[in-house]
């Protein structure tokens, strides 16, 4: 479904860039004929009343004069038509962003979500992507507030869907979803967002300064509090090296800092708002060793005293989880402390024997 969209946008796309080409290939030859043929005309015509001596040779150059001033900005024109042409197509574009519609809608009278405790219960809760199969089935969870939940499974089980359907990015095809005993579809968009942190694998860091990229999404933070943010997410300490420190820029989506890096501000932006819920989406899983064990201490500080939920293929950073939901197939197939789980010897126990025989052979390869 999305290839062809994406063929069907670059089609259309193609298709613009074809008229502009035809359009100006045309036009400039045309426009360059017609002034020849003016040049003839006036040549044949003004010579003749030059012999004639009904014209000087003076008014006749100065009719060429004339000719020359109307065409230059005439072919100006054409040349500039591509642009033209190009400019109305990313109007379109920009109108057709601008016109579309929300797929997640607010209530008639959503309710501002007050200061809330974090407690979230998923009740019967079914979901599938749009023209997608059903990728979740019957999901039925009761998280307390400040409860760590980790949530583990096979790839595409459903833990990120689940998760994705807590801030409202996603909304159920049935069943509900409660925090603190309000249904989040009865909740403004903006109320709830503010009180849910996402820490994802990969950050979305802006081309500014790095001061600005931890203050995102909490307008008048101060210096003391971006600092404090900051050395919580084991952060502080790298920034200080740089020659500018917090008001060093960084470069489109974080590139110009590691990706241990990358995610300590991403922490520290997540301390900062200070959520009651935090959602913590493959947060190491592309770390080297001591990178992870960075993120991972700051993730921990991150965590004390709030609801959050853990999604990762390395089961060595949910071990502290307070429970282990494995989710199979859209399904909850197991739920319990991960050494109860491992007393099981299901799929969490499958699971993690793959996880410890992966670590052992990474380790071998590396001595």
């Amino acid at each position: 479904q999305e290839k062809d969209r994406f063929r069907q946008k670059n089609e259309a796309n193609f298709q613009a860039n074809l008229r502009s080409a035809k359009a100006s290939s045309l036009l400039t030859p045309l426009v360059e004929f017609f002034f020849l043929l003016a040049i003839v005309v006036v040549l044949w015509y003004g010579g003749r009343e030059v012999i004639l001596g009904k014209l000087t040779v003076g008014e006749l150059i100065a009719f060429f004069g004339y000719i020359a001033m109307i065409t230059a900005p005439i072919t100006r024109m054409t040349q500039q038509f591509s642009l033209f042409q190009q400019s109305f197509a990313a109007a379109d574009r920009v109108f057709e962003i601008l016109d579309q519609e929300p797929e997640i809608k607010e209530a008639p009278g959503a309710i501002v979500l007050p200061k809330i405790r974090g407690e979230v219960v998923f009740s019967g809760v079914s979901f599938a992507y749009p023209k997608g199969k059903v990728v979740l089935s019957d999901i039925n969870l009761h998280i307390q507030p400040g409860e760590i939940v980790a949530l583990v499974g096979p790839s595409g089980a459903g833990k990120t869907s689940l998760v994705n359907l807590i801030p409202r990015f996603y909304d159920p095809l049935a069943g509900s979803i409660f925090i603190d005993g309000h249904d989040i579809r009865r909740i403004r968009l903006s109320s709830l967002r503010e009180q849910i942190g996402l820490v994802p694998q990969d950050p979305i860091l802006f081309g500014v300064s790095i001061r600005e990229n931890i203050s995102y999404g909490r307008v008048g933070a101060t210096e003391e509090e971006i600092i404090a943010a900051a050395k919580a997410a084991n952060a502080h300490d790298f920034i200080m090296k740089f020659p500018n420190g917090y008001e060093t820029i960084l470069g489109e989506r974080g590139l110009t800092v590691s990706g241990g890096e990358r995610q300590r501000i991403a922490v520290a932006r997540a301390l900062l708002r200070n959520p009651a819920i935090l959602i913590l989406d493959e947060a190491t899983s592309a770390l080297d060793v001591k990178s992870e064990q960075l993120v991972q201490e700051a993730l921990e500080r991150l965590m004390k005293g709030r609801t959050a939920f853990i999604i990762a293929h390395r089961l060595s950073t949910i071990q502290f989880a307070d429970r282990v939901v494995v989710l199979d197939q859209g399904r909850i197939v197991e739920e319990g402390a991960h050494s109860e789980l491992l007393a099981r010897d299901g799929l969490y126990r499958r699971l993690y024997d793959r996880w410890l025989k992966d670590t052992k052979k990474r380790g071998d390869r590396g001595g």
